[in-house]
């Protein structure tokens, strides 16, 4: 039979070893570097690009003002989502039949429809409801308000972000906490353990590990997203340098000067997620796995020990 070289391997002749040559790759090579130049010399020759007038607004009062915004939105927006996310996950799970199912629909409605409608539909509230009120359901009112004093273009965006978030975190939430194997949790209550117990320290830490990295893609993708609330008029990033090239017309500096300031926000939350995951997996290469290792195993090396189990039941 005659043998067979692996593609790209290199091929051993009378005890010599001969390097296959590989000209695609220098070709490749050749026209990436060609690309770059080209890319670098347009950046450095085109006066188009006014970079004077990028650097003259980067650290402007009006565009450190929407980038604090961007930040406020984003934080808020995502703090929001979590912890509905975390309720509308264990709903979706839920034993109850109605309960399971308005978190389907909840899930599959904000999901369904574009963003950019959602946060219109909430900045225009008023013209569905033009007073809030806050009462007994069919009963009497206890407070009540205008929606165009309640529903400012802060709280729409909040809203419309938030909730949108809500339904993509949920998803999330409920792949990491299904990822964890059922035979490590009735193993654990074979131990002993309380179901809080067994949510702390077996469920929770495993799904974290699948929680996280999606949790921050969703973070970084919520830094751009903040971008469509300029519909409504929130001075965000964009919509603060928006205002200013209307007023000078200086289109493209301003829009990259916005365009900086992302990337740079994106470049700092990528790395605090890669260094979080890091953490998160920092036993993983370590702790050698063995086939056939059963869930009471699996349990018994998710927790400290028996003294500290000992200590959870006290308490």
């Amino acid at each position: 039979m005659a043998d067979r070289t692996a593609p790209g391997a290199d091929v051993e002749v009378a005890g010599e070893v001969v390097k296959l040559r590989h000209p695609g790759r220098w070709v490749a090579v050749a026209v990436v570097l060609v690309l770059v130049a080209m890319l670098v010399t347009s950046l450095v020759s085109n006066e188009n690009y006014q970079w004077d007038i990028v650097f003259q607004y980067f650290t402007s009062t009006a565009v450190l003002e929407g980038l604090r915004m961007t930040l406020l939105l984003t934080v808020v927006a995502m703090v929001v989502g979590v912890l509905l996310g975390i309720v509308l996950a264990v709903a979706r799970d839920s034993a109850n039949p109605l309960v399971s199912t308005a978190a389907l629909l909840y899930i599959g409605f904000f999901r369904g429809t574009p963003l950019l409608v959602q946060l219109i539909f909430w900045f225009n509230l008023s013209a569905l409801y033009p007073v809030l009120s806050l009462g007994i359901p069919f009963g009497p009112t206890f407070v009540s308000g205008s929606t165009n004093a309640l529903i400012t273009p802060l709280v729409a965006a909040i809203l419309g972000l938030g909730l949108n978030e809500a339904a993509y975190m949920a998803e999330i939430v409920r792949a990491g906490l299904q990822s964890v194997d059922h035979g490590q949790t009735q193993a654990a209550q074979a131990l002993g353990m309380t179901a809080r117990q067994v949510f702390r320290r077996i469920v929770l830490p495993q799904a974290l590990r699948v929680i996280i990295p999606p949790t921050g893609n969703q973070t970084i993708s919520m830094l751009k997203t903040t971008s469509l609330v300029s519909v409504i008029a929130l001075p965000e990033l964009l919509f603060a340098v928006q205002i200013i090239y209307s007023r000078t017309y200086q289109v493209i500096p301003l829009l990259i000067t916005a365009s900086l300031w992302y990337l740079i926000l994106t470049t700092v939350l990528t790395v605090g997620q890669t260094f979080l995951e890091r953490r998160l997996r920092r036993g993983d290469h370590n702790r050698p796995v063995a086939a056939g290792t059963d869930s009471t195993a699996a349990v018994d090396d998710s927790i400290d020990g028996p003294v500290d189990l000992a200590k959870d039941r006290s308490r």
